[in-house]
């Protein structure tokens, strides 16, 4: 961390950075297993972590899949907090990473960020931002798209610990220096819908136990189906008898029949590490086909782009119904958090409605 005791504020006033009246709040979105590896038993490592750095560090309840960390302090506390949760979360990931493997694990960190303040974390022509990865190493991607009904973006972070730790400081030192505009909605994640669902013939179903019960409130939203289905791919394939990657493959295919007459159309452009492109187009371009049959869009992916420095993205273009794009967006981003984290990324598997699975379930 450079050793910086001002910085200047959006009207050239100078902030003391070790100021203890000024203080900063970070959010970042995680998953409930990836939560749990900072909580430990009986919260006992996230009261360490609080003990030792001195930042405020809150935790969402478990109603939902994603969890909201919190973390509150000077520059300084938050910095020491986030050693202590990058350098745990390193150590969990480090779990899945393949017999072998040598050097620091990869780990994939979500902030969210305030809309308004997006544009200062980029920078003219993208300069900030890239002076950001250049100065810590860590991979940084911007959203497009605010999350869902709130004013903020997700910041998706990628390196090793102490590189997102590094990255995380400099980005403190952007908020502070352009405090947001207006008022901020944040994002809250939706409590997930009990069981797995899956649809077959207009009829929706939960899956309790071992059996398939219908229900009618999650035929009426397609996406709310696949927010049940554990997309997050930490739940191996055939737990509970259940392969919910193929579910998910079933429920795409359900998406695109009751979207078939919706005439709205939408585009959204992603931009990519050409280092990641790989696992989402994957060998002989299977991956890519997949995620197109899955969710219905059209997926066209450019060229490798020459950046500044020698710096190379690629530009993903998803278009489709806005079901179908935000299926796809999430599956290319589920792709590249699995193969930051060095997770083993699962198939998916296309089952036609008429190969649905009876009641009951064995």
């Amino acid at each position: 961390m450079e050793d910086n005791n001002t910085s200047s504020s959006a009207s050239g006033a100078p902030i003391k950075l070790e100021d203890p009246s000024v203080t900063l709040t970070i959010r970042l979105i995680m998953q409930g297993k990836e939560v749990g590896s900072i909580i430990g038993k009986k919260g006992e490592i996230v009261n360490r972590f609080r003990e030792e750095s001195g930042a405020k560090i809150n935790i969402s309840d478990g109603s939902c899949p994603e969890r909201i960390v919190t973390v509150s302090g000077t520059t300084s506390a938050i910095f020491s907090a986030f050693t202590l949760i990058t350098k745990k979360f390193e150590e969990w990931c480090s779990q899945f990473n393949e017999v072998g493997k040598v050097g620091k694990t990869q780990i994939p960190i979500r902030l969210i960020v305030p809309a308004s303040q997006c544009g200062s974390l980029i920078g003219k022509s993208g300069s900030k931002i890239k002076e950001i990865r250049q100065t810590t190493g860590c991979s940084i991607q911007v959203a497009s798209d605010m999350l869902p009904n709130s004013t903020e973006r997700a910041v998706t972070l990628s390196g090793s610990a102490e590189q997102i730790t590094q990255c995380i400081y400099q980005i403190c030192l952007v908020m502070l220096e352009s405090p947001p505009r207006g008022a901020t909605i944040p994002y809250r994640p939706k409590p997930q819908v009990t069981g797995p669902v899956i649809l077959a013939n207009g009829q929706a179903f939960t899956i309790q136990g071992n059996y398939a019960v219908p229900t009618q409130e999650v035929a009426k939203n397609p996406l709310a189906s696949l927010a049940a289905l554990g997309l997050a791919g930490m739940t191996p394939t055939g737990t509970s008898g259940i392969n919910h990657t193929a579910l998910a493959a079933l429920a795409g295919s359900q998406l695109r029949t009751a979207n078939a007459n919706r005439a709205q159309q939408q585009q959204h452009e992603m931009t990519v590490s050409n280092d990641l492109i790989g696992c989402i187009i994957g060998k002989g371009g299977t991956k890519i086909a997949e995620i197109r049959q899955i969710s219905g869009a059209m997926i066209r992916i450019s060229n490798c782009e020459e950046r500044e420095g020698g710096n190379t993205d690629r530009t993903i273009t998803i278009s489709g119904n806005p079901d179908s794009v935000a299926l796809a967006q999430y599956l290319i981003n589920m792709r590249i958090s699995m193969e930051t984290a060095g997770l083993p990324i699962p198939g998916y598997h296309y089952i036609a409605p008429s190969a649905i699975v009876k009641t009951p379930i064995h």
